[in-house]
């Protein structure tokens, strides 16, 4: 197997960075992509028609390699063979970076339940898990860890019994090891709130059967959260998956991601961009390597 430098993972990495994936909507190119490529050798083994496309594709397969995974590799993972795997994006949506208590959930699934994925990959510590699990438990039904196959053991170690554990093996396949318990019982209808947009707070109550008041927009909060705080865990959870579901729904870039190479997939369900920027991003990725080299 081919070492590569710390400087060289780290440009293959970046490549994959919502910089790039933005600047390739916004411009139909990337000067970014051009210099990081330049700190690889991809260039050289890359096949004479190869286009942008094909190089990202070779970067993932460089980044697979047990050991050198990062963040993206893992994401790439559950939205491969969970979201799209399992469910589809008609049926199930996805949460990305979602604000908890005081913790950010990495990747949350959301089909008939809400299920958080906190991902734990070689270059990660362990150190925070313990406290990030507990928040997630406060909002979320199902919580799982995520991690290489080095990190099993200490997550066991530091999750209770009631988290799913799940191991991305060396040959890039997801392994449960423990399965999550489903507990809506025990979130926290205050921290929930905390969680959603104001919008989709006076959604869930309407839903609920729960009147909002009229307030002013100074007192909304307040009002609001003490609404939250008396609701019953179980049915609020319910109500939070229909209305995040709607509210943050995937299923109209579904033909923008089938264009995309599948390297790409885990970065347009994760990095937003405008819709009358996919085209620009769709002729950057098929773009001539050799035309790619003059970016600026």
């Amino acid at each position: 197997m081919k070492n590569y430098s710390t400087a060289q993972l780290a440009a293959l990495t970046r490549l994959f960075s919502a910089s790039v994936f933005r600047e390739m909507a916004k411009k139909g190119q990337s000067g970014l992509f051009r210099r990081l490529l330049g700190q690889t050798d991809l260039l050289e083994h890359a096949k004479p028609y190869a286009t942008v496309g094909d190089i990202f594709d070779s970067a993932f397969e460089i980044l697979k390699v047990a050991g050198r995974r990062d963040e993206y590799i893992y994401r790439a993972a559950i939205s491969q063979k969970v979201l799209m795997g399992t469910h589809s994006l008609r049926t199930a949506s996805m949460l990305n970076e979602f604000r908890v208590g005081n913790a950010k959930a990495d990747l949350v699934i959301l089909n008939g339940t809400a299920t958080v994925y906190e991902i734990k990959s070689e270059r990660d510590s362990l150190s925070r898990l313990a406290n990030q699990v507990e928040n997630y438990k406060r909002v979320f039904a199902k919580v799982n860890v995520i991690a290489s196959e080095g990190h099993i053991n200490g997550v066991l170690d530091k999750v209770p019994d009631d988290v799913g554990v799940m191991c991305l093996s060396s040959r890039y396949r997801i392994a449960t090891v423990r399965e999550a318990v489903d507990s809506p019982g025990r979130i926290c209808p205050v921290t929930v709130f905390d969680s959603l947009r104001m919008t989709e707070s006076v959604a869930i109550l309407q839903a609920m059967g729960v009147g909002v008041p009229e307030v002013p927009n100074t007192k909304k909060h307040a009002v609001l959260r003490d609404l939250f705080a008396a609701l019953d865990p179980v049915a609020l959870h319910v109500e939070m998956v229909r209305t995040l579901k709607r509210t943050r729904d995937l299923s109209p870039l579904s033909d923008f991601i089938n264009r995309l190479p599948k390297s790409l997939q885990a970065a347009a369900l994760s990095v937003s961009v405008r819709r009358s920027d996919h085209s620009k991003l769709i002729d950057a990725i098929e773009t001539p390597l050799q035309a790619a080299m003059n970016w600026s």
